[in-house]
């Protein structure tokens, strides 16, 4: 009997686990299914053929606007070549917390007054998707324009990585800003940018006459964008950034430091220097230091349209929760993602408070900038007073970060003219969030 007995037990254990790990898993399989949405597809086979088959053979391919350039913004992989950015390890998914607030607030509008969603949802908005984290949780979420899971390119707001890369070699000691490029890139003694300081280039006041000009074909900036694939190239031009750089010299039309003027050639140096720092390309080293990191939803990619080399002034293509994510690393919700300090409290401060004044002065007395524009610092190209940090990408694109209060807004969109008579976000965003959430809220 007693023999009977120890044989009934296990048999009986054995019929209950597996009932329970049965229930355990079809519970499990409901949970999941109710918190993961109904993939749909973005777009057909034949929308691929069609619309590849409208891009321009005489210009590039961004050179369009409306409904094409917002496919070809969402769908740039397809028909150019890219290098990919790599994530690692568990998804550090946010939190969902929605506040209803964001989306009924009302904001001035040529119109008068509106909900923040009727501005979104109106002819005048060609906004794609767009995220807002407070406190490290989903706040609002909107995909008017494409699917979630979608990586559209955010053309300038890449140069905020690249600079958050040159603050992270800066606290290792490896590079000191206060030194000329050529210290860290001795192929530029043959060029303008010899002398310009490595802060000086972050900050956009390098003074050297490549200022953007997509104009002129023969310009100093449209020469070097076409060798990175985001100037319309043939076989004449120049076939490295590398090479064109380490010899131009286009003269200076103003002393470095004293005044702001934008240029991607900035950008490109500072990823060489990071390339050069860490012995690696730079789409490594942007997985190795912080796209593996800190819980990305997926890879990112980079242009790299002409000999694999990465479009650093504006190729970034990831999901709008993964540039979130970026964003956090300059807030207190950093930690929800990694223990590790990435963006340390020095290159916060250093953006929120250290800009160089005198950049913006002419600006200012000629009462161009928004009234409560500080600065700029770091590829930030707007520090406000409040500190909200800003940085936009051309046609609809943005990333703005108040480490104060621990806020993160990412967004994509698109253009439809060259004058670009769409809704500028920023400013109404800016409303929202500052009534929505106050200063110290």
């Amino acid at each position: 009997m007693k023999q009977k007995n120890s044989l009934i037990l296990p048999i009986l254990t054995f019929f209950i686990v597996l009932f329970s790990c049965s229930t355990s898993s079809d519970s499990h399989q409901t949970i999941l299914e109710q918190n993961i949405p109904e993939f749909k597809s973005a777009t057909s086979i034949e929308e691929v053929r069609s619309q590849i088959k409208k891009l321009p053979t005489d210009d590039i391919w961004w050179n369009v606007y409306g409904t094409d350039q917002s496919w070809n913004f969402k769908n740039a992989y397809r028909f150019m070549p890219t290098v990919a950015v790599y994530r690692e390890g568990q998804v550090n998914s946010l939190s969902i917390n929605l506040n209803t607030e964001i989306e009924k607030f009302e904001v001035e509008t040529k119109e008068g007054k509106r909900a923040f969603q009727e501005v979104i949802d109106s002819e005048n908005s060609n906004t794609m998707g767009l995220v807002v984290v407070k406190n490290g949780e989903i706040v609002y979420e909107y995909y008017p324009n494409q699917e979630p899971y979608e990586k559209p390119i955010f053309w300038s707001v890449t140069k905020v990585v690249v600079s958050a890369l040159v603050g992270i070699l800066e606290d290792r000691g490896q590079i000191d800003t206060k030194k000329a490029i050529s210290h860290y890139l001795p192929e530029l003694v043959n060029s303008d940018f010899k002398d310009v300081t490595v802060r000086n280039i972050l900050d956009m006041a390098s003074g050297v006459n490549c200022q953007e000009n997509y104009e002129d074909w023969g310009s100093c900036y449209y020469q070097y964008s076409a060798t990175v694939g985001d100037g319309f190239w043939n076989e004449n031009s120049p076939k490295s950034p590398y090479k064109f750089l380490a010899t131009v010299k286009p003269g200076f039309s103003y002393e470095q430091g004293t005044n702001f003027e934008y240029s991607g050639v900035n950008t490109f140096l500072l990823s060489w220097l990071v390339e050069e720092t860490m012995q690696m390309p730079f789409q490594d080293a942007l997985s190795s230091e912080i796209w593996s990191k800190i819980g990305m939803e997926s890879d990112a990619l980079l242009l790299a349209p002409r000999f694999g080399v990465a479009n650093t002034h504006g190729g970034l293509m990831a999901r709008l929760r993964d540039v979130a994510r970026f964003g956090m690393l300059y807030t207190p919700s950093a930690k929800t993602l990694t223990d590790e300090q990435i963006i340390s409290d020095r290159i916060v401060n250093l953006i929120k408070n250290e800009g160089n004044l005198k950049l913006w002065e002419k600006a200012k007395e000629g009462g161009w900038l928004p009234p409560d524009m500080s600065h700029s610092a770091y590829q930030w190209d707007q520090v406000y007073t409040n500190h909200d940090f800003f940085k936009g990408g051309w046609c609809g694109q943005g990333l703005l970060v108040n480490p104060d209060k621990d806020l993160v807004v990412a967004y994509t969109g698109f253009c439809n003219d060259p004058q670009s008579s769409e809704l500028n976000l920023l400013p109404v965003l800016r409303q929202v969030l500052n009534g929505v959430f106050p200063a110290n809220q």
